[in-house]
């Protein structure tokens, strides 16, 4: 097994540069006290292969050229004022305290970034006001404040499966917090993959979120 190598980016502050995490074969870190200004950061490498810890991201433009799945570390950056293009699923961004006491967990922060140009799928938005972040269309949509509307959520004609999906994952018992936080601020879906899995038609969530004012779709 060949070694990867490490790039580093920390102790800097970066200005109107196109950064490109493209090499399969390097490990990027994105780490302690850097600063990007008015970048592009072109991503395409799997969440193993980048490392976010203590970063701050203002007014850059994230392209991401291949899916980025799972990739909790957006909570160890502080991102102001970005743009995210392209395929996220499983991904975390904000502020999430609960997740842990070290320093990148406690700067994590998000406001008035635009993902219209991306699509979401199951990415959670965590901190206070999700109504600073602009979301994508549908056939995303995604759910603001769903921890205050569990009960409201709960209640809508989602398909059968989703439903119960969602309400578990609405369920706040101590235990679960780790998993399930009451800081999620809001939940992004991708309806051809969620109808994909379930075997249903994307129309079959319309009905759930057609009439709902904090639904994005």
């Amino acid at each position: 097994m060949a070694w990867l190598e490490n790039v580093i980016y920390k102790n800097q502050e970066i200005e109107n540069e196109r950064l490109e995490l493209t090499d399969k074969n390097s490990l990027y870190y994105l780490s302690t006290n850097l600063t990007l200004r008015h970048c592009t950061v072109v991503l395409k490498v799997p969440a193993s292969r980048l490392i976010i810890n203590q970063a701050r991201f203002i007014d850059c433009t994230f392209e991401v050229k291949q899916e980025l799945k799972n990739h909790q570390q957006w909570i160890g950056a502080s991102l102001k004022g970005c743009r995210f293009k392209g395929r996220l699923s499983g991904c975390d961004f904000g502020h999430w305290p609960e997740y842990g006491s070290e320093p990148e967990y406690q700067m994590g922060a998000i406001e008035d970034c635009d993902f219209t140009e991306a699509r979401l799928d199951e990415c959670r938005f965590h901190g206070d006001n999700p109504r600073t972040l602009r979301f994508p269309k549908w056939p995303c949509f995604t759910l603001l404040d769903p921890v205050r509307r569990a009960d409201e959520l709960r209640n809508l004609k989602w398909p059968d499966r989703f439903g119960r999906s969602l309400a578990s994952l609405l369920d706040q018992s101590p235990e679960k917090r780790i998993k399930h936080p009451r800081s999620t601020m809001a939940l992004s879906y991708y309806a051809p993959a969620e109808a994909k899995r379930l075997g249903i038609t994307e129309e079959a969530f319309k009905a759930a979120i057609e009439k709902c004012d904090f639904i994005v779709y």
